[in-house]
């Protein structure tokens, strides 16, 4: 027989989990516990990697997949609860749980829950960069899994080098691409008509305008990529894709660079004794006319800020004739993830052509499309082809012919500790 009072007790316990679980607010990783046992919850976790897509469509039903990223661009985070969230909901009984957080914070829970050792609160990350690498190298993520959703086999060019590798990293179907990036010079045409085609031209184009062009203080993410453009533009980007590269080999490599960046730096905003703290610190000096140029991974920057009435009608794109730095940002799923099955038809919607092109619109978020062109058909191509991207972006095919790769995630920060001690110090 069993032990009435034992009994109690553990109808005590099962009720207070129970409300535990249901008491879950939105903006916080919510667990599905409450649709699904924690026995079929397991096997779904174990048997992620075998699944069909077809058969995570009916796994992941009713499920809640938790998304974890940056926050802070309030376009995309309207484009995921306004547009992808409601999709998700109606095609596939899946709910979207948007959790912003910073990167450092997302990798310090990715380490936290696999020490763990059981179901994490991650299922979908936004990535890339030397946070993927690092991610990989942890064994912090799940797949490989691209191979399973029918989007990616569709309309990505799987084999195109800004989706196998991440800067420089091989991606193994780690992660799926997401959106795309361009690193873009902006500026008045008002006060610098002629912008410059490579860095000796921008040197004087500086001299010609003395303190009214800078660049953000390095490791702002977009100042760190203007030091290495003007790296790849005078000194070739081939010869710093070796991610071994020490730094003291690196810096003695650098020297052109870094004589560059020294002489071109009394002509910057305050004579370059001081740079501005961030990229958007940059960009409200430019839509202040307190400098006459900024720069932004977002090349719809310039016809965005003008639609926002944050910059002069006058305001347009350059890039360097040899081209300028581009990358790809991606979506992860995290190893503890027990919503594999949901995270994999959400990286799915989220690469669907009517969405990436959606996306790709300034108006709506103006983030390039990852799909390719090839592959659409004639209804999806005259849908790409009617975006108007206005006249301050360079069109995107011409974007396209004049990007040069990333140097591997390995060298950044070794780049940025050769800028502090021999630019800004």
């Amino acid at each position: 027989m069993f032990n009435k009072n034992l009994l109690r007790k553990l109808s005590v316990f099962m009720l207070t989990v129970f409300l535990l679980v249901g008491c879950g607010k939105s903006e916080k990783p919510q667990n599905n516990a409450a649709n699904k046992n924690n026995k079929e919850q397991t096997e779904t976790v174990k048997d992620a990697a075998d699944m069909t897509f077809e058969e995570a469509l009916e796994s992941a039903k009713g499920k809640t997949v938790n998304f974890y990223g940056w926050g802070g661009d309030e376009k995309r985070n309207n484009w995921i609860d306004n547009s992808i969230a409601p999709k998700m909901k109606e095609k596939y009984d899946i709910t979207v749980n948007r959790v912003p957080m910073d990167i450092d914070e997302i990798n310090n829970l990715l380490l936290n829950e696999k020490n763990a050792g059981k179901d994490g609160s991650i299922d979908v990350i936004w990535i890339n960069g030397e946070n993927f690498a690092a991610a990989k190298k942890q064994d912090f993520l799940f797949g490989p899994f691209t191979d399973k959703l029918p989007n990616f086999k569709d309309y990505v060019d799987g084999e195109s080098a800004d989706v196998k590798y991440d800067f420089g990293e091989p991606t193994e179907g780690l992660e799926a691409p997401y959106g795309k990036a361009q690193f873009v010079f902006v500026y008045d045409s008002a006060v610098i008509p002629n912008p410059p085609k490579n860095a000796e031209e921008l040197l004087e184009v500086s001299k010609a305008n003395p303190g009214k062009l800078t660049y953000a203080a390095l490791p702002d993410f977009t100042g760190s990529v203007f030091v290495r453009q003007i790296m790849s533009d005078l000194q070739g980007y081939e010869q710093f894709m070796d991610k071994n590269l020490t730094q003291d080999k690196l810096a003695e490599m650098m020297k052109p660079t870094i004589d560059y960046l020294n002489e071109l730096k009394p002509y910057l905003w305050k004579e370059g004794k001081t740079y501005p703290s961030d990229n958007p610190t940059l960009t409200n000096m430019f839509s202040d006319g307190e400098v006459a140029m900024a720069m932004s991974y977002n090349p719809n920057q310039a016809s965005m800020m003008i639609n926002d009435k944050k910059a002069p009608a006058t305001t347009r794109s350059f890039v360097f004739d040899k081209g300028n730095i581009g990358n790809t940002h991606f979506l992860a799923i995290s190893k503890m993830s027990p919503n594999k099955d949901a995270a994999m038809v959400f990286i799915n919607e989220i690469l669907a052509p009517e969405n990436q092109i959606e996306k790709a619109d300034p108006a709506v978020l103006g983030d390039l499309p990852v799909v390719s062109y090839d592959k659409l058909t004639d209804d999806q191509k005259k849908l790409y082809d009617s975006i108007n991207i206005g006249e301050a972006t360079i069109p995107y095919n011409e974007l396209d012919s004049k990007k040069v790769p990333e140097m591997p995630a390995q060298l950044v920060p070794l780049i940025e500790k050769i800028w502090e001690e021999n630019v800004l110090n």
